[in-house]
């Protein structure tokens, strides 16, 4: 019995060992990437902003609005609606600006069947970039214009800085401040040294026939920006980050819809850990691309706040073998001090502490996750937007 606790408790130190070391790893990396060289402009580039809509009666009208206040030439860039499901007030109010809206509908809606769609309706349209956003996101003013020029080295593919758009709750506080530490290591840490930053569902830019190619290979009904980043990552495409090109995006402010979410988000990465992950770490190493195997260890890491509950509870271990108490204590420790030192400083008062205290229901509600699993991936999971994120 004492050897077959020996071997479990020895299992889990070896694996929350590993999360932390690699999570410590790119945290520090994160304070030292460097800024961007300033290129001199040469090319006015024109874009496509593909806003996929499913069901987003509620806020997809303000959001394309927001998107045709850019201060890049009008005529250099289009703002497409993919309206899957929209209520026709909702198609009309559309067409009385100058949106390109794609009607669609399809028996199991995917944002890959909506982007496609929307490829083929602007198909005669010659662009060079196109850019992905979510119905509640909202870019910066200055958005295209900030990535026209990053954008003069000629990169195929980046991801801007998705920042939360609403602080009104604890969950959404919560959700913000995840995003910005996945900013700081999966991004900024990254780009350090020269790997790919990670890809976020929205807030990214690809060279137009680049985007077609990969468009027609996305199979994905959950985790859309996972396969597309593989699918990236295994062609030698680095992919850039601009941290300080802004789009905003809405957090989710209840713990329900959190919760679906995370199933969604915790499903995908199952099943691309099952289909690249084992057979991408050899195929890696023996290609030689670093990168590859750096996306296949992320789809082996656990969930955060997964890890940090789960070496929470083996510090009850110290009552059945010390030593390896004493290991789960410092690891717990270390983990808090790398979510610390890569969350914002703007995070760090009376609210962000407060919402930052919800860390173990999170952890709990992510757990029950663990038992829904079955099927999650099969059907796309809809996570409402709205002033109050209900459904209306």
């Amino acid at each position: 019995m004492d050897l077959l606790i020996n071997i479990i408790l020895g299992f889990f130190a070896v694996m929350l060992g590993l999360n932390l070391l690699y999570m410590f790893v790119f945290s520090i990396l994160g304070h030292l990437m460097p800024k961007p060289k300033k290129l001199p402009i040469t090319k006015l580039n024109k874009f496509a902003v593909f806003m996929p809509a499913y069901k987003g009666d509620a806020v997809i009208l303000a959001s394309s609005i927001e998107a045709l206040k850019q201060d890049y030439a009008q005529d250099l860039y289009d703002v497409i609606v993919i309206a899957d499901s929209l209520q026709p007030e909702t198609i009309i109010a559309l067409k009385k600006h100058p949106i390109t809206v794609v009607e669609v509908q399809f028996e199991n809606s995917t944002k890959g069947k909506s982007l496609n769609a929307g490829i083929k309706a602007v198909a005669a349209n010659h662009y060079d970039y196109a850019i992905i956003l979510d119905i509640d996101n909202v870019m910066e003013t200055s958005f295209l214009t900030k990535l026209n020029e990053r954008l003069q080295a000629g990169q195929q593919v980046i991801q801007a800085h998705r920042a939360a758009k609403n602080e009104d709750t604890q969950f959404s506080i919560l959700d913000g401040i995840s995003e910005e530490v996945n900013n700081h290591i999966f991004r900024k840490g990254h780009k350090t040294i020269g790997l790919s930053a990670a890809l976020i569902g929205s807030g990214k830019a690809l060279q137009y026939p680049l985007f077609v190619k990969i468009m027609s290979e996305i199979t994905a009904v959950g985790g859309f920006d996972k396969e597309m980043e593989i699918l990236l990552i295994s062609r030698r495409i680095n992919i850039d980050y601009a941290d300080d090109i802004i789009v905003y995006d809405e957090k989710v402010q209840f713990a329900e819809i959190f919760q679906n979410q995370r199933r969604r988000w915790m499903s995908a990465q199952l099943v691309f850990m099952r289909k690249y992950a084992l057979k991408g770490i050899v195929k890696s190493i023996l290609t030689f691309n670093i990168d590859y195997l750096d996306k296949c260890i992320q789809l082996i890491l656990l969930p955060r706040v997964i890890n940090l509950g789960l070496t929470g509870l083996m510090c009850l271990s110290y009552f059945i073998h010390p030593g390896f108490g004493l290991f789960f204590m410092f690891t717990l420790v270390a983990q808090i001090f790398v979510l610390l030192i890569s969350t914002p400083k703007k995070y760090f008062n009376s609210k962000g502490l407060a919402s930052m205290a919800r860390l173990p229901y999170g952890f709990f509600l992510m757990f029950m996750n663990l038992f829904k699993l079955k099927g999650a991936n099969k059907k796309f999971i809809h996570t409402p937007h709205s002033p109050t994120q209900k459904e209306q």
